[in-house]
């Protein structure tokens, strides 16, 4: 059976609303910042779905036993934020998955060749091979930092198939790129747009991200 890369754009009205709300360039950055916080939690709850490691067992309600589901603690989670505009999803993220470990990769984008560089590497050096790995990255453009990312990861031991990238905004080049690299990846967005501009940013998209997180 031939592995391909699975695209989800969950047709939630909560997604699309605050989709609208970072698309708008009149949102203010405190305004925007709740929306990806908002886009972060929903995608995040979407991407969870039947990929979370969970125990069947048993329980003693206040009538009787009955069977019980747990997500199954011995399995670990992380989450990688990529730097600086991922961390605006973080924070929805964790309210879902309270105790997945947080590591940090900060990647710079040269503007013009748009190869990514970096420059804040916090992973592990090696991971668990059963680790569920989430991804925070706001856009998904010309895929340069998400390929970067799954890079260090893969090299590390993280297994392609258990990893789930949440992203706001998703584009072809990109998602072309990524389908022949890592065809076993699941992505969560809000949407895909048609259209990378020569400067590689997502038209309409949002603009640049990081700067309209953190008001820069």
């Amino acid at each position: 059976m031939t592995v391909q890369l699975r695209v989800y754009v969950p047709p939630h009205p909560l997604i699309k609303h605050w989709l609208a709300v970072a698309r708008d360039v009149a949102t203010p950055s405190v305004l925007f910042r709740s929306a990806m916080v908002e886009l972060g939690r929903w995608l995040t709850y979407e991407a969870a779905r039947e990929w979370l490691p969970t125990l069947e067992t048993t329980v003693q309600s206040p009538l009787d036993t009955t069977a019980a589901t747990f997500i199954d603690p011995q399995v670990p989670v992380a989450v990688v934020p990529i730097l600086r505009a991922g961390l605006g999803l973080l924070e929805g993220a964790q309210t879902l998955l309270p105790l997945a470990s947080i590591y940090h990769l900060g990647l710079v984008r040269n503007e013009e060749t748009l190869q990514p560089s970096c420059y804040l590497n916090k992973l592990p050096e090696k991971f668990d091979p059963q680790t569920r790995v989430l991804i925070t990255d706001p856009m998904l453009a010309t895929g340069g930092s998400m390929m970067a990312a799954l890079s260090e990861l893969t090299q590390r031991g993280v297994d392609p198939a258990f990893i789930r990238i949440v992203c706001v905004v998703a584009a072809p080049p990109a998602l072309q790129k990524l389908s022949v690299a890592y065809p076993s990846l699941n992505i969560y967005t809000a949407t895909i747009d048609e259209t990378v501009n020569e400067q590689g940013f997502i038209v309409p998209g949002l603009g640049d991200a990081g700067d309209r997180t953190f008001g820069t």
